[in-house]
């Protein structure tokens, strides 16, 4: 029984050993630990051997970091500010009429090309048309007893009252139709200006006042892009100034100048207007968005360098250029600068670089001062 027993609890056991040998549990990390360590020193061991057998040089040339290189020379730097505007135009007008009522007529819709002075709409003016010929009537009766009159008075028969009196009720009358037809023309509403109709509001039997449009007339002859600048840039902006606009909707750029710049501050955002007129014969149109870069600072001879070779320390900011060496080599030289001013990725340098300096333009984030540096070939 005790045999039995014990080549039962040894097959148990080789089952059990089974797994393990197949995957079995994890590796005790302490273990594991000792057993990388072990390894790492026979690697080391095995590298300073190899490397010993390597000749000095080639040894420090394979430790060398590689780098990429640009010659500092003296460029034109260009500083803009840059700001969202619209299109508008210098004639775009509201038409609207100078007597209230309800229209009869509209003589003109949407994309129409009208003259200045063209008949646009009419009023309804049927009561002033019946008021007008009553008194077209009266005039010709008062006219009539006026001949009478003046013949009798010319035969020194009747009273100078009498001849007066037939005078003035004539001279009312004429006086009184001309005022009635000034006021008929007033419901007539022309053209203020030649251009495009755009935005017809009303339409026949609808009420009309003074103040409320009918319709907008445009004039694409005269067009100006209108942007909003801070009050920061009050003493950078001037009129003549050159001016890029970009038109996001169109994809094209024109070059402009300042034609405009407003005296006052708007109080609620702290911004004041610039205006740039724009050439004519380009598909333009009212309201429509532009982006203007308006140049307030220039320097032919400036010494450019990309932003993001600048780096920082507690001293302040600093380039690292190269002296080169020869045979391809060169090392690398901490120089503290000064910028003077930044657009789109490019800084102008106020001081400590000079022209023909080589600054690392690529692998300076892995070298510091002092370090000789294996240089990339272009």
């Amino acid at each position: 029984m005790k045999n039995t027993t014990f080549f039962a609890s040894a097959a148990a056991l080789t089952l059990l050993l089974i797994p393990a040998a197949c995957g079995g549990p994890a590796e005790d990390p302490s273990a594991k630990i000792a057993r990388l360590k072990a390894d790492r020193a026979r690697l080391d061991t095995e590298i300073a051997a190899l490397e010993k057998q390597l000749d000095p040089a080639q040894l420090t040339n394979q430790r060398m970091k590689t780098v990429g290189l640009q010659q500092l020379q003296p460029t034109s730097f260009k500083h803009f500010i840059d700001l969202q505007g619209k299109i508008e135009a210098e004639n775009n007008v509201p038409v609207t009429t100078r007597m209230p009522g309800v229209l009869t007529r509209v003589l003109v819709k949407n994309g129409d090309q009208v003259r200045k002075g063209q008949l646009l709409a009419q009023v309804d003016d049927q009561v002033m048309q019946r008021s007008l010929a009553e008194m077209e009537l009266q005039l010709q009766t008062a006219t009539d007893l006026f001949s009478r009159q003046k013949s009798l008075w010319d035969q020194k028969i009747g009273t100078e009252v009498q001849y007066i009196q037939a005078k003035n009720a004539v001279e009312g009358l004429e006086k009184g139709i001309a005022t009635m037809k000034e006021q008929m023309n007033q419901t007539r509403i022309y053209a203020p200006i030649a251009g495009t109709v755009d935005m017809v509001m009303l339409k026949v039997g609808q009420a009309i006042s003074p103040g409320f449009p009918l319709c907008n007339i445009v004039n694409l002859g005269e067009l100006k892009v209108v942007g909003q600048v801070p009050e920061a840039y009050a003493a950078r902006v001037r009129t003549g100034d050159q001016v890029n606009v970009f038109f996001p909707d169109t994809k094209k750029e024109v070059a402009t100048r300042v034609s405009y710049v407003s005296k006052s501050i708007n109080e609620l955002n702290r911004t004041f207007t610039v205006e740039c007129k724009l050439p004519q014969g380009a598909d333009y149109r009212a309201n429509m968005i532009a982006v203007l870069k308006i140049m307030d600072y220039q320097n032919p001879k400036a010494l450019v360098v990309p932003i993001n070779v600048i780096q920082v320390s507690e001293s302040g900011e600093f380039i690292l250029v190269a002296e080169q060496n020869g045979d391809g080599q060169a090392t690398v030289r901490r120089k503290a600068i000064r910028q003077a001013t930044t657009y789109n990725g490019f800084a102008e340098i106020a001081s400590g670089l000079s022209g023909g300096d080589w600054i690392i333009s690529s692998g300076y984030q892995e070298v510091n001062d002092g370090d000789v540096v294996r240089i990339a070939s272009n």
